[in-house]
């Protein structure tokens, strides 16, 4: 897992190829078969598109074994995870508004997020940048290695397939509004732990862009519910805390419009702030890939412990040449007496 939040960070994303946007067109063709304006068609959606992901994650898991599994486990790491990618597009928003080519900026940030930037000025393409990479470090980053390190294979491929999922057909729309229901369910409760936990890491990092741990916890447990998403709000009020910012506001997504309320307590984001958003996104990223290779870890420790009491229960095989009546009686024989093991009576042979 360490080796694919590394190769995450040097190696480029393909612009073709990619196995997520593979998915992702496959997920678009079941779309279409399966839409109709229904939730239970879209939980159906939900399961038959996920499901097969998280499958073929065991079948890899249960195929390899050793160097083969690590190759695999460090492949699928470095295909879900997005953490590098969220870093360079949000620096090229903050080259293009450090230039002050507006423009460009807005030309840009729909790489970021879904909101309209026609109508934003610079603060508003910032406050927006910040946001996006702070409630992403957690669904491109924190999560899937989160679920990597506590399942393996199956947890990358099949919350990709979620978060994917959600980001397809999870937004509030004619469209979606109850064919995506539960694609976005399922996805909050993928992200739930993984949200919380970005949180106290952007806190944990802090220093690291000239915070306070203790602001950043504040302002997450202070604003953190206020937002709409069950989850986004800890990440953004976390990483407003650790920045000294206040997030939040209007949002423009095309004819929606959504006033949102404000998260934190220092100054409105500026040009500057996205680039130490993203400097503290990547000391959260290092730090999940850390907790999770421990998690994995610890896990693996614990399933050979219990592999190892469970064998020293079994009951011994008796010994070649041994009969199940001579057993038997030598068992008794061995109870009584309480001065000879049953190996050294069926032997005759002292211990």
């Amino acid at each position: 897992m360490l080796c694919g939040a590394g190769l995450d960070r040097v190696l480029p994303d393909p612009r073709r190829g990619h196995p997520v946007a593979a998915y992702g067109e496959a997920a678009a063709l079941l779309e279409r078969a399966l839409y109709r304006s229904s939730r239970a068609r879209g939980a159906a959606f939900a399961v038959l598109a996920a499901a097969p992901a998280a499958a073929a994650g065991g079948l890899v898991q249960a195929r390899t074994t050793g160097a083969g599994r690590a190759l695999a486990v460090c492949a699928a790491t470095w295909a879900v995870v997005g953490g590098a990618m969220l870093g360079r597009e949000a620096e090229a928003v903050a080259d293009a508004l450090e230039a002050g080519d507006l423009a460009e900026a807005r030309r840009r940030l729909p790489g970021l997020c879904g909101r309209d930037p026609e109508s934003m000025d610079e603060k508003g393409i910032a406050r927006a940048a910040v946001e996006s990479v702070a409630e992403n470090t957690s669904d491109a980053v924190v999560a899937p290695l989160l679920w990597g390190g506590l399942t393996g294979v199956p947890g990358l491929f099949g919350y990709r397939a979620v978060n994917t999922l959600d980001a397809m057909v999870g937004h509030r729309s004619a469209r979606y509004e109850r064919f995506g229901w539960a694609a976005a369910r399922l996805d909050d409760v993928a992200n739930w732990a993984p949200a919380r936990l970005t949180a106290v890491l952007a806190a944990a990092a802090a220093p690291v862009v000239g915070g306070s741990p203790a602001r950043a916890l504040r302002v997450g447990a202070r604003y953190g519910r206020r937002h709409p998403s069950p989850n986004a709000g800890h990440c953004e009020a976390a990483f407003a805390g650790a920045l000294d910012v206040r997030l939040g506001g209007r949002n423009v997504y095309g004819s929606r419009v959504e006033d949102r309320p404000e998260l934190g307590e220092g100054r409105r984001p500026e040009v500057a702030d996205v680039r130490r958003a993203v400097c503290l996104a990547r000391a959260v990223n290092g730090a999940a890939a850390v907790v999770a290779a421990v998690s994995a870890v610890a896990l693996a420790g614990r399933g050979t412990a219990g592999r190892g009491d469970g064998a020293s229960r079994r009951r011994p095989r008796p010994a070649p040449g041994v009969r199940s009546a001579d057993v038997r009686a030598l068992a008794r024989s061995s109870r009584r007496t309480g001065a000879r093991s049953l190996a050294c009576t069926a032997t005759g042979r002292r211990s």
